[in-house]
């Protein structure tokens, strides 16, 4: 770069980004990231905003389902 040059702007730099889209200067180790999400959610879950999981909703509305529909067979 010459003495007459200015650097370039924040806007007209190029903010790098990995394969993920987080930014290359804000990359963790997978370590970090994986213990900051678990105390992110034993925090959220110590707060009162733990929801069930969509699985188990699923399979409880599935085990209600078969067992009417056994009750209303076998009856």
């Amino acid at each position: 770069m010459s003495e007459n040059e200015t650097p370039p702007t924040d806007s007209e730099r190029r903010i790098q980004r990995d394969l993920f889209g987080r930014r290359m200067d804000e990359v963790q180790p997978r370590w970090e990231r994986r213990k900051a999400k678990i105390r992110a959610e034993i925090e959220r879950n110590r707060r009162g905003e733990y929801t069930v999981p969509t699985w188990v909703l699923v399979a409880l509305l599935v085990a209600i389902v078969v067992g009417f529909t056994l009750f209303v067979i076998l009856a």
